[in-house]
């Protein structure tokens, strides 16, 4: 998705969807070095099916581990 750098407020970036400019996003400002107000950027979001998967398994253990030693 392409977004402007609309402005810096503190920390936060405002960031507008493009085309339309209506939507914000509110970003950290820094994982933006060296960026400035008017540029545009891209952004890619990517699911990770894997990760996701093992976080999961990871939550699940601990979750009946915990059950186990409430009993």
């Amino acid at each position: 998705m392409k977004v402007t750098v609309d402005r810096f407020e503190g920390e936060i970036a405002i960031l507008l969807v493009r085309p339309e400019e209506k939507q914000q996003i509110l970003f950290p400002r820094a994982l933006l070095p060296g960026v400035n107000e008017g540029e545009l950027l891209e952004i890619t979001v990517q699911r990770e099916m894997r990760e996701t998967g093992e976080a999961r398994e990871r939550v699940s253990s601990l979750i009946e581990m915990l059950r186990k030693k409430g009993e």
